[in-house]
């Protein structure tokens, strides 16, 4: 599962809800997605291994 911070409920590893995983324009990998408590927009960066194997699992969509 694809987690992150929130910075408006103050949460380390909230699940992401509906998370899409987008390339940054240094080539870092970024997951995207809604809070699962309060809906604040909530992103996790993560290394290509981690990306890949989350959009193979089908636990993230790959927008990229």
């Amino acid at each position: 599962m694809v987690e992150g911070y929130c910075v408006k409920c103050k949460k380390k590893g909230q699940k992401i809800k509906e998370p899409v995983i987008n390339q940054t324009a240094r080539g870092g990998y970024m997951a995207k997605g809604k809070c699962p408590d309060c809906g604040t927009t909530v992103c996790a960066m993560m290394s290509k291994d981690k990306a890949e194997a989350a959009i193979k699992a089908g636990e993230a969509k790959k927008n990229f």
